[in-house]
């Protein structure tokens, strides 16, 4: 990812608005909803780990990775610090997770708040390439960002194209609204490639008759 000199600023901002109650939980209760209990999710990103702390507040086992010290810095102070690692997300692979003492493999892995806008497009590439190896089998990649900026949806959606992953779900928010081409943000899920392990059948699901 790009380093730039305003992430203070943006640390500072984020502090803030943790302090605020500001809800900046919304991706992790969309990211809660994909998963089975306490799965292994990874937030590509996380900033000041909101994320990572709700998703661990609901019983995941959530790792989060940036490269700003300045982000991961009040990440550390909100939340326990052995959830978090310096690394770009462009770095992340299974062998470079394992060598920092992560999983190799996630049930989940969340790329949140404009996240891909501050990736080249080689990162980008780069990132749908490796992932398959990261997702267990039909794991998500779940990504939030703006729609018109580099890394919006048309761009996800070339470098899924011989990646493995497919697409599966695009909203216009994590709340679930329908996306059209003139929607600001964008919600895309990915699926990887086999099968979800659920011995005991999906969640909530009673079929009638059996």
């Amino acid at each position: 990812m790009n380093q730039g000199p305003d992430y203070a600023a943006y640390a500072a901002k984020m502090r803030g608005l943790a302090a605020s109650g500001c809800d900046l939980e919304v991706d992790a209760r969309f990211v809660d909803m994909l998963s089975p209990r306490r799965a292994h999710i990874l937030d590509l990103g996380c900033g000041i780990g909101s994320a990572v702390g709700a998703l661990r507040n609901r019983g995941h086992l959530a790792f989060g990775v940036d490269p700003t010290e300045a982000v991961l810095a009040v990440a550390r102070e909100l939340f326990d610090p052995a959830w978090f690692r310096s690394m770009g997300a462009g770095d992340v692979s299974a062998a470079a997770l394992a060598g920092q003492g992560l999983p190799a493999a996630y049930d989940v892995v969340l790329l949140s708040g404009n996240v891909p806008a501050f990736l080249t497009d080689g990162e980008l590439l780069g990132i749908f390439e490796r992932l398959p190896s990261i997702l267990k089998p039909g794991g998500f990649l779940a990504v939030g960002t703006s729609t018109d900026t580099r890394g919006g949806p048309a761009q996800q959606d070339l470098a899924a194209h011989d990646s493995g992953l497919t697409l599966v779900h695009r909203f216009s928010d994590w709340h679930l609204g329908p996306f059209s081409e003139d929607s600001p943000w964008s919600v895309s899920v990915y699926s990887n490639a086999g099968q979800r392990c659920t011995p005991d059948g999906p969640d909530g699901i009673f079929v009638l008759g059996r």
